[in-house]
């Protein structure tokens, strides 16, 4: 099978360095779960196009490592390759690490760009090296020579939120870090997540897709603080305002020379987590660290009562284009022709005509059949399907509001069904609302709360591999930590307490290869209940609002209390939505809403 030419023009860089194996994760320099375009070297090298992977070039071949979401896209994009797949956590597959330290021999030399990799990752290969006896090169950057037609890099405006939209000042903001910082002896945070910074400057942008944020770094100090961002990014007038709340701007490209110009007397705080090994080697030996998360990320996860309130009005909007669309779809089914790309279309361009609308949160999952088995699965102009009047039709989908973000998976019945399709999906209901309805103490982690959801079909003997929830930012990025809701973590990963005011998906699904997928998602607000002898208890909010399709359920598999909440979440999505439909809409919606 012969090799992309991309490969043969790394391998050229790679012996041009002297570079024996090579790694290309799924990331930039910050870290970012979603990329520019400048940056999806690991796309361009396989051809594998999903969030999620890390390819290995070495002397005699080209892996890939990937996750459960992405088997089926993987196996499919890498077909006619030259690229092993590499099944993470499947029986018998080696971790990256592993694999180094097993092929790696004494006179191999390991390659990355360091600025790609957080230090605790790149640590771990380093260990993997030198237990082979091979060397490393951490400032490989060898796409910039490879990559001959490289996208630019992404340069677009940046906006700024309102104090009174934000819930808080910017001023306040940093404030806040810089005790945070005197408590820990830190004298400079840097920061490197663009979700981060966008949250304690208040600053938005474009120049991720479908997340709103600025390609930037920030360094705050005890009495300045510094922004760094492109030339022209930053109007006038807002450069004025944040002179005004003591931030100066400095250009992008600086950043790691202020790292490399601090004094050796700096305590600088950093996490190592988020922090990318290129950032770190730059710091003196001899300085003082504090190496632990930054309380941004737990800040911006527990969303203010202003922030709370706004996003109930996101998902009200979110709501209306969702019953716009699932009417259409029930109108024309049969009648029209359509495809996973045509209704992708529709329901992106209703989603557009709501007022406050920015851009989608993520790119529209449309998918039909046995497409919706995979997780991800992503219609193609080249690659898609016609939906048809049978089965189950899956659609995972999200909008960027002014006024926050929102994230919703609806699976609908196109026509027939068999039994065991309407069995699976009544399972993943009842997961669904079990999860939707969970009362537990403060403290209790997403690692507890999984089995809420799971436990429908873990009765049966089944699963399903991806997380149960994940954490959602306001008007910011669609996955957002630190909180999730799975049993299932990442060696090394940990699982967050779910606290008042975060948002967090609850989405569990079932899969089967080559017949069917079926995922119900909505958003839950984490919010207060009642304070007993045992503490203060928690509960879900439901903040999503839209009908579930009533027509796979099989109503004796569901108990009272079940059928309780659907009524009364139904009644509920009615109330709401109903002001902001047609006519004809509010009517098919009450026939969609239905009791039972």
């Amino acid at each position: 099978m012969p090799e992309r030419r991309q490969v043969k023009a790394m391998r050229r860089a790679m012996n041009k360095r002297g570079i024996t194996w090579y790694l290309v994760p799924t990331s930039d320099d910050h870290g970012s779960e979603y990329v520019d375009g400048f940056f999806k070297t690991r796309a361009w090298l396989t051809g594998f196009t999903g969030s999620a992977g890390t390819a290995l070039v070495g002397p005699a071949g080209t892996w890939l490592w990937t996750d459960g979401r992405y088997f089926v896209q993987a196996e499919e994009e890498l077909r006619g390759r030259a690229v092993t797949l590499m099944k993470m956590r499947e029986e018998g597959v080696p971790t990256i690490e592993d694999f180094l330290a097993q092929y790696l021999y004494d006179n191999d030399v390991l390659g990355f760009d360091g600025r790609l990799l957080s230090c605790r990752e790149a640590e771990g290969y380093v260990a993997a090296a030198k237990r082979a006896g091979a060397a490393v090169v951490m400032d490989a950057d060898l796409a910039s020579e490879a990559w001959e037609d490289r996208p630019a890099m992404s340069k677009n405006p940046a906006w700024f939120m309102t104090a009174e939209e934000a819930g808080e000042s910017r001023e306040k903001r940093l404030a806040r870090l810089r005790i945070a910082m005197r408590e820990e002896g830190a004298t400079v945070h840097l920061i490197p997540s663009l979700d981060d910074i966008a949250w304690l400057f208040l600053m938005r942008g474009s120049d991720v897709r479908c997340n709103p944020v600025v390609l930037s770094y920030a360094a705050v100090e005890e009495k300045k603080a510094y922004l760094f961002v492109q030339d022209g990014v930053v109007s006038a007038e807002d450069a004025a305002a944040l002179a005004a709340d003591g931030v100066t701007l400095r250009p992008y490209a600086e950043f790691y020379d202020y790292i490399a110009a601090l004094p050796r007397s700096a305590r600088v705080w950093y996490d190592p987590a988020r922090a990318n090994a290129g950032m770190v080697t730059r710091l003196k030996k001899g300085m003082g660290f504090v190496t632990k998360a930054s309380p941004i990320q737990l800040w911006k996860a527990c969303k203010n009562h202003v922030e709370m309130d706004r996003i109930r009005l996101a998902h009200e909007k979110d709501g209306a284009a969702m019953v716009k669309f699932l009417c259409w779809l029930q109108d024309n089914k049969g009648k029209i022709p359509m495809t996973e790309l045509s209704l992708a279309e529709k329901l992106d361009s209703l989603r557009s005509e709501q007022e406050g609308f920015l851009d989608l949160s993520f790119g529209t999952i449309s998918a039909y059949g046995p497409n919706a088995a995979m997780p991800h699965y992503c219609a193609t102009p080249e690659k898609f399907s016609e939906v048809k009047r049978k089965g189950f039709y899956l659609v995972d989908s999200g909008a960027q509001y002014r006024e926050g973000t929102t994230d919703i998976t609806r699976t609908v019945a196109m026509g027939r069904l068999t039994k065991e399709e309407k069995l699976h999906y009544t399972l993943v209901l009842k997961g669904h609302i079990g999860l939707a309805t969970a009362r537990f103490p403060q403290g209790v982690r997403g690692l507890t709360l999984d089995a809420f959801a799971r436990r429908p079909l873990w009765d049966m003997g089944l699963d399903y591999n991806h997380g149960t929830g994940h954490g959602v930012g306001y008007v910011l990025n669609v996955h957002e930590g630190p909180n999730n809701i799975r049993w299932m973590l990442a060696p090394g990963g940990e699982s967050a307490q779910i606290l008042e005011g975060m948002l967090t998906s609850n989405e569990p699904g079932y899969y089967e290869p080559g017949s069917h997928g079926i995922r119900t998602e909505n958003l839950v607000l984490c919010v207060k209940d009642e304070k007993t002898a045992y503490g203060q208890f928690l509960r879900f909010e439901t903040v999503t609002l839209c009908p579930i399709d009533l027509t796979p359920v099989l109503p004796e598999l569901l108990t009272q209390e079940e059928k309780d909440w659907l009524n009364a979440y139904h009644a509920r999505v009615r109330e709401v939505l109903s002001p902001r439909l047609t006519e004809h809409e509010r009517a098919w919606l009450k026939k969609a809403t239905k009791a039972i």
